[in-house]
């Protein structure tokens, strides 16, 4: 139900903003029309700016011949020296969000096919049993409820391991496919089980060891060093998903402070901490090139040991890998409207402009309580990141284009980015795959973890590049 209350209020509150606006705001009459057929880049409303009341950044960036882009409202100077601004539109409106949404789905397809066939041969091999037994100690305290050395203990451990190293295209079929191993011993399939939530939550705390697209696009923009967000987005992820933890095991009245769970959690923090301190040795390039062997050559290990223990085992391994594939097609076609509803329902919050009115409101209310207000200009990627992860991927590389890639605003959205993970997305994907329509306290869970990683990664901005302007 909690979800249902969410999608409906941005549904309702969007609309209604946007009503307020197309009667009492000068130069909005199109926005209804924006928020069903416009497209992401659309401009309109057109106008000359008064410099007068421009402020002197604004001014600063537009001597220099660049654009200066304050939410959806653009500055520029153009070619004979006027100055204008004009609305630029950031995301598509219901009909095309609605064609994305089932592209995504599209080609969720190959991909989904590919691993839930490997996953196929592995089950029927034994593997995940035998990883389930390995990890079972651990899974038995946080998972309580799990039958001893469940196969979706496997599934969970090869989600999270793909997360870790930012494998998005593997993390998602393992996850999909511990979901539904979850689900099998659900007993009330609508409504989400304790370990379904432990579990999403975790997931969706987006642990990463190494945010190679971030620093990737970090270079592409000339940051001086593209991999000084390494250990703060390290640090800021972990700390979300401990909170994740804790607040779910609050929750489900388990004790983390196990000697097992703090076993593991102190091994897998030694282990975090250890790649942490050689990566920060290694150049932008050393970090590039490990990263590559690592996470790819890992995934070619994966199907090599899979397709070997398939074969030693004596099993049909391609016809174990059709059997595999056939399901993630059904899968990825199984969560198509459950991924349009809420990408609708986050096109309509962005295009009818409550979400740039949101983050104004943060601006206005941290200068009236006379705080630094410099981390606000980095917040508008963490505010959106829950709803979508192109359009944060977006938010930053805008922040990072508008105040520079080394500014203090530019470092923190880098930040930002990689220390959660897009909580709305992965509800709808998820829960959608299995059907499961009351999420309980999913979200409130997910969010507070959000919070957590928020508030971390800006304290870590302002101790690692609080000289920066």
């Amino acid at each position: 139900m909690a979800l249902s209350k969410i999608w409906s209020a941005f549904i309702i509150i969007s609309i209604l903003a946007a009503t307020f606006q197309a009667i009492f705001v000068k130069g909005h009459s199109d926005i209804f029309s924006r928020m069903v057929v416009g497209e992401s880049g659309d401009t309109t409303n057109t106008r000359a700016a008064d410099t007068t009341k421009l402020s002197p950044a604004i001014m600063g960036m537009l001597a220099q011949g660049k654009d200066y882009v304050d939410g959806t409202t653009v500055y520029a100077r153009t070619a004979d020296g006027a100055y204008i601004k004009y609305y630029k539109q950031r995301a598509d409106g219901v009909v095309g969000t609605a064609k994305v949404a089932v592209d995504i789905s599209i080609n969720l397809i190959g991909i989904m096919a590919l691993f839930m066939g490997f996953m196929s041969i592995a089950e029927k091999a034994g593997g995940i049993r035998l990883l389930s037994k390995i990890i079972g100690p651990f899974f038995s305290k946080l998972f309580p409820e799990l039958p001893k050395n469940h196969p979706a203990m496997g599934h969970m451990v090869m989600n999270f391991s793909a997360n870790l190293l930012g494998l998005d295209n593997a993390a998602t079929p393992f996850g999909l496919k511990a979901m539904e191993s979850l689900q099998e011993i659900n007993p009330n399939k609508d409504t989400a089980s304790n370990s379904q939530v432990m579990f999403l939550c975790l997931h969706a705390s987006g642990l990463t060891l190494i945010p190679v697209s971030i620093i990737a696009i970090r270079a592409s923009l000339h940051a001086s060093n593209p991999t000084d967000i390494f250990i703060p987005c390290m640090i800021a992820t972990f700390m979300a998903t401990i909170a994740a933890m804790m607040v779910v095991s609050f929750k489900q009245k388990i004790n983390v402070f196990q000697p097992v769970i703090l076993m593991w959690v102190l091994g897998i923090s030694a282990v975090i901490a250890g790649l942490v301190i050689y990566l920060k040795s290694l150049s932008f390039t050393g970090v590039q090139t490990f990263s590559g062997i690592l996470s790819n050559g890992l995934i070619l290990f994966i199907f090599f040991i899979i397709t070997l223990g398939g074969f030693y085992k004596k099993i049909d391994v391609f016809g174990a890998f059709i059997d595999g594939a056939k399901g993630g097609f059904e899968i990825a076609v199984k969560i198509i409207p459950y991924l349009v509803g809420m990408l609708v329902a986050i096109s309509l919050l962005r295009t009818s402009g409550t979400f740039e009115f949101i983050v104004d409101g943060m601006r206005s209310f941290f200068a009236w309580i006379g705080t630094d207000t410099r981390f606000v200009d980095g917040l508008p990627t963490a505010l959106i990141k829950p709803l979508s992860g192109s359009a944060a991927r977006g938010m930053m590389v805008d922040t990072m284009t508008t105040f520079g890639s080394d500014s203090f605003a530019g470092s923190l959205s880098s930040v930002l980015q990689g220390s959660s993970d897009t909580t709305f997305y992965v509800v709808a994907v998820y829960y959608g795959a299995v059907s499961v329509k009351n999420t309980r306290y999913t979200i409130g869970a997910m969010l507070l973890a959000d919070l957590v990683g928020i508030i971390t990664a800006i304290l870590l901005a302002y101790l690692f590049f609080g000289n920066a302007v």
